[in-house]
């Protein structure tokens, strides 16, 4: 018996059924799962170890030992190496995690299981849990004038698959090209085309998106970044804002508004929505991404009549709902006004880091233009004619800050010679913030 233990343990662990650094059972446990002496696998589980196939340690359970001959240890050596993470990092799409108040978001979920009735942890509407849409229409109808019923409201995973239920829908509604803002976050043109869309640039200035080029183009929709353009920063002006309105009624087409950072705004009054003026043509997007934080991938859609039951099918199917924990969980954060207080620390917090940011570019980057400051977590820096953006990025790079350039983010060769950087300052302490722009100015220096 000790030996037939030994050799189906051996070939688990040759076959990689048995992965390395997987865990097995105290000899006491596996002697009684087996029926057999403990004798039998203290022996066998020697035997392993001595050919190296297990870590025996005292008073602690084996595991599995990474070997040469093992599926994993073959190509262990072909694996890339880890880069190391970048001294400074400009990253312009995401927030400091570190912010999230983590007491206050356990007591919600502690809160959330504890008191939810067993109905609320079955399958439920794909839609999402009523009590939170509900919640998601007063708070949005009175801090971003959206106007909507909780019928309309969608609770889904991120702007990612509310972005990609509406490609969807679309699609199979006949739908055949998106345009999208230049430049515009290209992670978006990737689910047009994934849902088999066409993606159409159209021309951004510092009053917005550009209307003109809309009825020439003639797309089914259009998505934009109307309270502060990503990443030009450009807030929509406010004519356009009614032509883009206007040229939707006529053509019968869809506007996707991603309104992706609005709650941090700090030199200006709150920009309406687009969809509060046109309920009828707007697909509304939001999330807690940057609220809160990433990971809980916790977002809404307040999508129109005419595109709903679609919608809701297509979300049905993608995952038969969100995580409802969570989903009531946040619920209670917006209804007992936890939600607004920590959005507003972290406009605080934000708003320091930004004046910081601008601070240092004044000092070390006096000649570079600096734009879309009023709001959000980035913003944009025009360098001096001669100084190519490409080549600023690289030496960036090599110093090891992680910075990124207008290009990334354009979907035509004409936005793509912009020599400018996107700066987000949601990774960078305050403290932080002045070296690591001083390090930019050098590479800038080098180059110049």
């Amino acid at each position: 018996m000790r030996r037939q233990l030994e050799t189906v343990l051996r070939e688990a662990m040759r076959a990689g059924s048995l992965a390395a650094g997987a865990r097995l059972p105290s000899s006491r446990d596996l002697a009684r799962q087996l029926g057999v002496s403990r004798g039998v696998v203290v022996d066998a589980y020697g035997a392993l170890g001595a050919q190296g196939f297990l870590r025996l340690r005292e008073r602690a359970a084996p595991t599995v030992a990474s070997r040469p001959d093992s599926p994993a240890g073959q190509h262990a050596d072909e694996q890339p190496p880890i880069a190391p993470p970048p001294r400074f990092d400009f990253a312009a799409t995401t927030p400091d995690v570190s912010l999230l108040d983590r007491r206050a978001w356990i007591r919600a979920l502690e809160r959330s299981l504890r008191d939810a009735p067993d109905a609320a942890l079955d399958y439920g509407d794909p839609r999402g849990d009523l009590g939170l849409r509900r919640c998601l229409v007063d708070y949005l109808g009175r801090v971003r004038g959206v106007v909507a019923t909780p019928s309309q409201v969608v609770v889904v995973q991120g702007f990612s698959q509310a972005i990609d239920l509406a490609f969807r829908v679309l699609a199979a509604a006949g739908a055949r090209r998106v345009a999208f803002e230049d430049p515009s976050h290209d992670e978006q043109w990737v689910a047009a085309r994934r849902a088999g869309l066409e993606p159409v640039p159209v021309p951004v200035d510092g009053d917005g998106i550009r209307i003109e080029p809309l009825a020439a183009l003639a797309p089914d929709a259009v998505v934009v970044t109307p309270a502060h353009q990503f990443p030009t920063g450009a807030v929509l002006e406010s004519s356009r804002r009614r032509a883009l309105l206007a040229w939707a009624a006529r053509s019968d087409a869809l506007v996707i508004e991603d309104d992706y950072d609005s709650e941090f705004r700090y030199d200006r009054a709150p920009v309406g929505t687009l969809q509060g003026l046109d309920p009828s043509h707007v697909l509304y997007v939001g999330t807690v991404s940057k609220t809160l934080a990433p990971a809980l991938r916790l977002g809404w859609s307040v999508v129109p009549a005419k595109l709903l039951d679609r919608f809701v099918e297509a979300k049905r199917y993608a995952d038969s709902g969100s995580p409802a924990l969570e989903q009531l969980a946040l619920a209670h954060l917006i209804d007992s006004g936890a939600y607004e207080r920590a959005v507003q620390r972290a406009r605080i917090a934000y708003r320091r880091r930004r004046d910081a940011l601008l601070a240092a570019l004044e000092e070390s980057l006096p000649d570079c233009e600096v734009e879309g400051i009023a709001a959000g977590l980035h913003v944009l820096l025009r360098l001096p004619a001669g100084v190519g953006a490409p080549e600023i990025a690289a030496a960036a790079e090599a110093r090891r800050l992680h910075v990124r350039q207008v290009a990334d983010f354009s979907l035509t060769e004409q936005t793509a010679s912009q020599s400018a950087l996107v700066l987000g300052y949601g990774r960078l302490p305050e403290p932080a913030i002045a070296p690591a722009v001083r390090e930019l100015a050098a590479a800038v220096a080098d180059l110049s």
